[in-house]
């Protein structure tokens, strides 16, 4: 195998953690349930740039070990996923706590390329190397986190669930560096799941710690799990779609579990439109998506053959789908999202897709990760506007606004698959990966 070497600091605008936004809402101020507190948005950016750290980190290991032509620039989508990171957490602690995150947070990402590295070198003792630095890492970190948060986030639980996300990213580089492909995307998609558990933890301990600075409203309330989950449902597709879609031009020995990871997704969600609608709009539910799923792929084989024809047939296709999705969702939000509104907004998440994956097929890597960062930002803002429209079609199902914000008993552990309402979180998730509304701003307009 061969390793590239990483360019490890490409500076991003900052993504910062307290309320600067408008369009936020009181939920001490209103009756009903509420999905854009200051709170719930401290939450979902916290859901946005943990998750995708955990995406990133797995991709970038695999185009390591691949030797690939993007890990340059994988790499790089990764440190900028830092920076953000960084800024964010500047902007509650301040930036001597910030200037120490970034030197905590980037070596143990150093840790990781030191594993790939060796494992590439077949050197079994510097992958024990890298694992103790790890080990280390998780025990500082953890203090860290802990002293920031007045103690509100228990040092060792924090360095227990910091040891299942080494332990996912490592097992996940493991089985795909051993062939064992399907392995491997079942474990990056666990670890990106745990991502929300730490997003969940963090935000509690902060509205918790400056309750003033976030209105006294709550990070953890049903109506904030619908869109957590919305969250990491509709980011997940984009990922997995767009790692099938470049596998599927490749011709990569891992295409097959990748579109099977990707055909996973699609099944859950199915299983919990059936779960809440019945078998008929189950049914119904899994034709489109599936259907939709499909153009895509027609659109990666006509790609590779260079038939412009049958792209354009892909691309008309999916035209006609956002039509009849659009219709569907408008009916299961009771009218609160409108057909007529929805129709040209569906088109922004497949300009997304294509265009990341066409900038790939040129290979012009910089921009393959630009884009693919905002499409993966992209699905956050989707699920804002949609968890918003199923609360109002379906308020009592979320009106238990006083739940307690009680820290995961594994500080970063727990999943966001844990809450009680997960199937009313369900109903829309896939709908939600069609990336609708609030689209993140592009560095690079097409």
């Amino acid at each position: 195998m061969n390793f590239k070497k990483a360019l490890l600091v490409v500076p991003m605008s900052a993504s910062l953690l307290l309320p600067t936004s408008l369009d936020v809402v009181n939920a001490e101020e209103h009756k009903m349930p509420q999905t854009q507190t200051e709170a719930v948005e401290l939450r979902s950016q916290l859901d946005n740039l943990f998750s995708e750290h955990a995406y990133l980190a797995v991709e970038t290991m695999r185009k390591g070990a691949e030797g690939a032509a993007d890990f340059e620039q994988a790499a790089a989508a990764l440190s900028a996923n830092t920076e953000d990171l960084t800024a964010a957490i500047e902007s509650v602690y301040g930036e001597g706590a910030g200037k120490q995150f970034n030197e905590m947070w980037s070596s143990h990402i150093g840790y990781f390329v030191d594993y790939v590295k060796a494992t590439g070198n077949e050197d079994e003792e510097a992958k024990e190397m890298a694992l103790d630095e790890l080990n280390q890492y998780r025990q500082d970190f953890s203090k860290f986190i802990s002293d920031a948060t007045g103690n509100r986030l228990k040092a060792d639980a924090l360095a227990e669930g910091l040891q299942m996300h080494v332990n996912q990213l490592i097992r996940a580089f493991d089985a795909y560096v051993a062939g064992n492909y399907e392995e491997a995307y079942m474990k990056e998609r666990e670890a990106i799941e745990h991502m929300y558990g730490v997003s969940k933890g963090m935000s509690s301990a902060i509205v918790n710690q400056f309750p003033d600075k976030f209105n006294n409203t709550k990070a953890v309330t049903p109506a904030a799990d619908l869109r957590s989950n919305l969250n990491h449902l509709l980011s997940e597709h984009v990922g997995l779609a767009t790692m099938a879609m470049q596998n599927g031009l490749d011709g990569s020995e891992d295409f097959e579990a990748s579109a099977k990871a990707l055909s996973n997704n699609t099944e859950d969600l199915t299983k919990a439109i059936t779960s809440i609608f019945g078998e008929e709009a189950g049914s119904q539910f899994n034709d489109i998506w599936t259907q939709h799923i499909n153009d895509f792929v027609s659109y990666v084989k006509a790609t590779a053959n260079e038939d412009e024809t049958k792209q354009e047939e892909a691309m008309k296709a999916l035209e006609d789908y956002r039509e009849t999705f659009a219709k569907f969702l408008e009916q299961g939000t009771k009218g609160e999202l409108t057909a007529e509104k929805l129709a040209p907004s569906l088109q922004q998440h497949a300009d997304y897709v294509f265009n990341t994956f066409d900038q790939y097929a040129v290979e012009d890597y910089e921009k393959t990760y630009m884009t693919l960062r905002d499409s993966y930002a992209h699905m956050f803002g989707a699920s804002k506007a949609l968890s918003t429209g199923i609360v109002a079609a379906y308020p009592d199902k979320f009106m238990s606004e006083e739940m307690p914000e009680e820290m995961p008993d594994t500080g970063l552990g727990g999943t966001a698959s844990d809450h009680n309402i997960w199937l009313y979180a369900s109903i829309l998730a896939a709908i939600a990966a069609t990336g609708i509304f609030l689209r993140r701003q592009s560095k690079q307009q097409q």
